[in-house]
């Protein structure tokens, strides 16, 4: 069932058991724009369904955040202009010359160019997949890009991020909205999950300019100011208090700053943290 934001914007939920990211929804006078394609020809096919039965003009774009497998497996579905970064062109046609049967993708995942979870939704969820290829995208963009749907104005642009290199942003000014799809996100590397530290300030830099009440993220559905404004400082602060590759002087400074024990979510920002200290000492 799909979300109703205003009377321009829906969203689909999130469904992190299936490993499905929240899917948007921007409805000019003219056109309507797709955010991310979803995971699979199934998880498309039932986000379109909703669409039908809404009376919206017709989908002409499709904005794609990042190369992550859960977020453009299901774009031919759409029958859009497939929007990308140019970064993010090049990730895809990776996956453009994957072939989808049975063996090929067992060696995929056995080379760890997918997850054995990615495996088994392909094979559940794209049928025909002997013959599957990923469309190619239409419209490649370098910084930023303007869409107009009629009377409503969508901006796509690539900002630094904690998660990948291609992150991608939808910002619809005059509904104070913004689609950051996974940007805000940490990243598994060597199997340690981390925040890059270095681009955590330029990140927030990147999305605070944006005059926003109401953020879509991949993994949460929906986030107000005064959530991701706790986001953003319980972050920055255990950011501050990671200097080295030991959690247990982490906690120390973070409980020296605050008088307090971290909660659980710092507690989770400060392993983050220490763990791309740990990435960053073994690349030295």
């Amino acid at each position: 069932m799909l979300n109703k934001l205003s009377e321009s914007i829906y969203y689909l939920s999130n469904q992190n058991d299936k490993d499905r990211p929240t899917l948007g929804l921007v409805c000019g006078d003219q056109y309507s724009l797709v955010i991310d394609g979803g995971n699979s020809v199934q998880h498309a096919k039932d986000f379109l369904q909703e669409i039908s039965r809404l009376n919206v003009p017709p989908v002409k774009y499709l904005a794609i955040t990042h190369a992550h497998w859960d977020h453009f497996l299901g774009m031919n579905e759409f029958n859009a202009t497939i929007i990308v970064n140019r970064l993010t062109h090049q990730l895809i046609n990776v996956w453009r010359n994957y072939s989808y049967d049975d063996y090929s993708l067992n060696e995929y995942v056995k080379s760890n160019k997918m997850s054995s979870h990615c495996m088994e939704i392909i094979q559940n969820e794209i049928p025909m997949r002997d013959s599957f290829k990923l469309n190619t995208p239409d419209i490649i963009f370098e910084h930023s890009l303007q869409i107009d749907l009629g009377n409503k104005i969508c901006i796509l642009e690539r900002i630094r991020s904690t998660h990948t290199d291609d992150s991608t942003i939808v910002y619809i000014p005059d509904e104070k909205t913004i689609f950051l799809g996974d940007s805000a996100y940490g990243t598994i590397t060597n199997s340690l999950f981390h925040f890059k530290q270095a681009l955590l300030l330029l990140m927030i830099q990147d999305i605070q300019k944006y005059d926003a009440d109401h953020f879509l993220l991949g993994h949460e559905s929906i986030c107000d100011l005064d959530e991701m404004d706790v986001f953003w400082r319980e972050l920055i602060s255990c950011s501050r208090a990671v200097t080295s590759t030991s959690l247990d002087c982490a906690i120390e400074t973070f409980e020296k700053d605050h008088q307090r024990t971290p909660n659980e979510n710092e507690m989770f920002f400060l392993k983050a943290f220490v763990n791309d200290q740990r990435l960053k000492s073994k690349q030295g």
